[in-house]
């Protein structure tokens, strides 16, 4: 199995959070500013970036895998991983075929009707719980890191930082 270090997923899934959420943004604002000059152009803007978001996906799921078969966890961190790949790919499935139905219906020139709209809200909602998961993956379980700092290795030293600055921390 190739082994990815270091794992490349953690740079390219942030590409589709972001286009995800900023597509959504511009079909509203098309949505909103309709018969208004910039409304076409918010429109192409949420169809390009809607496009990225599946594309970006697509390769953050390819990234994604590799990190499945190749991070180190235990049992829980296995069941996090999963529920975390379940959203991803769903997420993935929804922004694709959203993409290609807005290719297919050719509504280039035609403003976002409400019913895309709440399928594209949907998608992003998707997105955003994946986005969740694989965060709690990291900050939770601790999955995917080169090494956890040891606590209780740094008790000594909690009163000052790098820097020699005083600081105290709450236990």
């Amino acid at each position: 199995m190739i082994e990815v270090i270091p794992n490349w997923h953690p740079v390219f899934v942030h590409f589709p959070i972001a286009f995800a959420t900023a597509s959504v943004l511009f079909f509203v604002a098309a949505k909103f500013f309709k018969g208004k000059t910039l409304a076409a152009q918010y429109f192409l803007a949420g169809r390009w970036l809607l496009w990225g978001a599946a594309i970006f996906a697509f390769i953050a799921a390819i990234f994604g895998w590799l990190a499945f078969n190749s991070v180190k966890h235990d049992e829980t961190g296995h069941l996090a991983m999963t529920l975390h790949r379940n959203w991803a790919l769903s997420a993935l499935v929804a922004l694709t075929l959203l993409a290609a139905l807005d290719t297919w219906s050719r509504r280039s020139a035609r403003i976002p009707t409400w019913g895309f709209l709440i399928l594209l809200i949907g998608a992003w909602l998707l997105v955003a719980s994946a986005a969740w998961h694989g965060g709690e993956l990291v900050y939770r379980h601790g999955l995917g890191v080169m090494a956890l700092p040891d606590v209780h290795e740094e008790e000594n030293d909690a009163d000052h930082d790098s820097a020699g600055h005083e600081h105290t921390h709450t236990h």
